[in-house]
C-alpha cells in the first residue's frame, strides 16, 4: 500500500484537472482558484506527464476531455469529494453545536429573556441565535431551527405544537389599580386603556376584549397605544394604565408584584403560541434538546421559579 502511494500525483495537479473540466477551460479554472492561467495549464500537462496519458485535447481557444481523461475525472470527483467530506466531518466535530431559534418580540423580551440565564445554565455547551421578530416571513426563514409564533396551529410544511395557550386578562400596577378604585369590569371605562396597534388583525385589542367580557361601551376611557407588546407591558408596570395580559408573557410581573390582575375577568381563545420546525427533516440533537427544553420551562411550576434565576448573568 504505501509503494502505491508513491504513483499519486500531487493534489494540486487533481484539483487544476478537475476545475478546468468542470469550467471548461483553463483560464476559467485559474480565475476560480486565484491562479494564472499559465500555472493551471502547466499543472495539466505535469500531471499528464505523470499519468503517462493525454487528459485534454487542446484547441486555440477551448479544451476538450479525452476519453482517458473522462473516465480518470470520474475517479477524481470521488476522490476530492471524499476528502472534502472528511474536513466537514472534523470541522463540524470541532465546533459548538448552534441552534437558530426565531420567536415573536413579546415571546422573546418577557417569556425567553427572564429564562436565558437557566437556558444557559442547563446547555451551557450549546450557542443559542436568537431572533425577534413580528413578520412571520422573518421567523418562518429556513435558517432557523425552532420558531415560536402566535396563531391556530397551522403553518405550510411546518410541524406545529402548542407551547403557550392563550388567556388574556387586564393588568395594571397595584398602585394604578387601588388610585383607580378598579374592582369592577365598569371601572375599566374610567382608566386609560393601553394598546397594541398590530399588523396582525386577529390580535385581541381592549374593544373586542370589553365586548366579549360584556361591557361593549368604553365611552370616557382614555387610551396609550403602543407599537409593540413590551412596550406596553412596560407602560402598566410604569402605571400609565391597564394593559391586556397575555398569561405566560406577563406571569414573572405577576410573580414579583409589579403587576396585578385587579379584576377576574378573563377570556381564553383557541389560539396560542405554537413551537415550529421544518417537516422536510428531523430535528439535530441540540435543537430536539432545546425543544424539549422549552416545553419543560412552559410547564406551570415553572414560572414561579423564575425570581430564583433572575440573579444569574444573562
Amino acid at each position: 500500500m504505501r509503494r502505491r502511494r508513491t504513483r499519486l500525483p500531487p493534489l494540486d495537479y487533481l484539483i487544476a484537472f478537475e476545475a478546468s473540466a468542470r469550467l471548461g477551460g483553463f483560464t476559467a479554472a485559474a480565475e476560480r482558484l486565484n491562479l494564472s492561467q499559465a500555472a493551471i495549464s502547466r499543472q495539466v500537462k505535469l500531471l499528464e506527464e505523470h499519468l503517462g496519458a493525454r487528459l485534454f485535447r487542446r484547441g486555440h481557444r477551448s479544451i476538450q476531455l479525452t476519453t482517458e481523461g473522462r473516465n480518470f475525472l470520474q475517479h477524481v470527483r470521488e476522490a476530492l469529494d471524499a476528502v472534502e467530506r472528511g474536513v466537514e466531518g472534523l470541522q463540524e466535530a470541532g465546533r459548538r453545536p448552534r441552534v437558530s431559534l426565531a420567536a415573536t418580540q413579546s415571546v422573546s423580551t418577557l417569556w425567553l429573556m427572564p429564562r436565558l440565564p437557566r437556558l444557559r445554565r442547563d446547555h451551557p455547551d450549546l450557542d443559542i441565535h436568537l431572533v425577534s421578530t413580528d413578520l412571520d416571513r422573518e421567523a418562518l426563514a429556513s435558517e432557523h431551527d425552532l420558531i415560536i409564533l402566535r396563531g391556530e396551529g397551522q403553518w405550510e410544511d411546518f410541524h406545529a405544537e402548542l407551547l403557550l395557550d392563550e388567556e388574556i386578562f387586564p393588568v395594571c400596577a397595584p398602585a394604578y389599580a387601588e388610585k383607580k378604585d378598579l374592582d369592577r369590569l365598569e371601572s375599566l371605562r374610567h382608566c386609560t386603556l393601553i394598546e397594541v396597534a398590530s399588523h396582525h388583525t386577529e390580535w385581541m385589542d381592549w374593544a373586542r376584549w370589553l365586548t366579549r367580557s360584556g361591557l361593549p361601551d368604553n365611552t370616557g376611557a382614555a387610551s396609550l397605544t403602543f407599537n409593540t407588546y413590551a412596550l406596553a407591558i412596560q407602560a402598566a408596570v410604569d402605571k400609565l394604565g391597564v394593559a391586556l395580559g397575555w398569561r405566560h408573557l406577563v406571569d414573572a410581573h405577576l410573580a414579583k408584584g409589579t403587576l396585578t390582575r385587579p379584576l377576574p375577568n378573563s377570556i381564553r381563545t383557541t389560539s396560542g403560541y405554537f413551537l415550529l420546525q421544518r417537516q422536510d427533516g428531523p430535528l439535530s440533537p441540540a435543537s430536539q434538546s432545546i425543544r424539549d427544553w422549552l416545553f419543560a420551562e412552559a410547564r406551570p411550576s415553572k414560572g414561579a421559579a423564575l425570581q430564583e434565576d433572575s440573579a444569574l448573568p444573562v
